[in-house]
């Protein structure tokens, strides 16, 4: 792994050892292998990996103390980001991938084997029906997500599997005023309260980034999240 992300990582005031950048180095290597028969990603480059997709992921440590976290969902994670780039700095926390495409769940399961992570797992399903199984709602002290979706249907996604005084954060480009304003109602009727919104650029680039921190004050109505499709067609 290259000094400068070693660098990045102490800017960021990231304890890291020798086996965790190995791990790194490992993660990158099987991104690129399975990458070649399926869509993962569309950012190969070592240097754009480490900033874009490890760097990336690692700055929720800009909103929240990891350390005081001792369980995870990652919603959506798509080829592991954030989940996974977390769970190797921070090795105690309890980490659920969930993603809806078979696919990537059997390429995470490669990635969590050949890390030698443990207490880890990797979830097929739709965020919809997840939610609402007993073992996976309100069970977590937080839920990250760095998938597309607007902050109005993400919040019904995620904010049911997260505890009361637990923490969702959503990681976003820097263009997100209008759509922190238009999900406050959604938000709130969820049980969740905007409580920060950082934004930054990546390390070494002009690329704009924000993290917006979710608080779980209320528990979350049982009638969501709605059906599958609903809270992306028609937003709270």
């Amino acid at each position: 792994m290259s000094l400068e992300f070693e660098k990045m990582l102490d800017e960021f005031n990231i304890s890291y050892t020798n086996r965790m950048l190995e791990q790194f180095d490992l993660y990158f290597d099987i991104l690129i292998k399975w990458n070649k028969f399926m869509n993962l990603t569309g950012i190969t480059e070592y240097h754009d990996v480490i900033v874009k997709h490890f760097i990336d992921s690692l700055s929720a440590v800009k909103i929240i103390d990891m350390t005081k976290v001792s369980s995870l969902i990652d919603v959506g994670t798509g080829a592991g980001f954030p989940g996974i780039p977390i769970k190797i700095v921070f090795p105690h926390i309890r980490v659920c991938l969930l993603d809806s495409l078979n696919k990537r769940v059997k390429f995470l399961n490669e990635v969590i084997s050949n890390l030698d992570l443990d207490n880890i797992s990797a979830l097929h399903g739709r965020a919809e029906e997840i939610a609402r199984k007993e073992e996976y709602r309100e069970k977590y002290d937080l839920c990250v997500s760095r998938a597309v979706a607007n902050l109005s249907s993400l919040s019904e996604y995620c904010l049911p599997f997260v505890k009361k005084d637990g923490w969702f954060i959503s990681y976003k480009s820097s263009d997100i005023d209008k759509e922190l304003l238009s999900s406050k109602h959604a938000i709130n009727i969820l049980g969740g309260r905007i409580e920060d919104v950082i934004k930054f650029k990546l390390p070494n680039t002009d690329i704009d980034r924000s993290l917006i921190s979710i608080n779980k004050v209320n528990v979350t109505n049982r009638k969501y999240p709605r059906k599958a499709g609903m809270p992306t067609k028609e937003p709270l």
